[in-house]
């Protein structure tokens, strides 16, 4: 088994979801992040003056899924939350030891 974490922009989490579920990945965490990668922030010029957001709005998406998936469910995230330019977001893979369902214990 493998865990995905995809951080993404917050307006392709709806196009991520129906990437994923059209390729059979159903279940997800969704948490609503901050942060910054490369591009370190937003640039805002006003009135006022000139400041910085280097904290921007993500999206993390956590899924646990089968080893056969793996690669449909990277190229599904990829595709559908590209738009070309900086800050489109991460993809990280890990291993998964155990998975025990709570109710079931399976």
């Amino acid at each position: 088994m493998k865990m995905i974490i995809a951080i993404i922009r917050p307006e392709k989490l709806q196009c991520v979801k129906d990437a994923l579920k059209a390729e059979g990945v159903h279940g997800m965490t969704i948490t609503n992040v901050r942060g910054r990668g490369e591009q370190s922030g937003i640039k805002f010029t006003t009135r006022v003056g000139e400041f910085c957001v280097d904290e921007i709005e993500k999206v993390k998406l956590e899924i646990v899924i089968d080893d056969v998936l793996e690669d449909a469910a990277i190229a599904a995230i990829k595709e559908s939350a590209d738009t070309g330019h900086m800050g489109d977001g991460r993809i990280f893979v890990l291993p998964v030891e155990r998975s025990i369902k709570i109710r079931t214990e399976e």
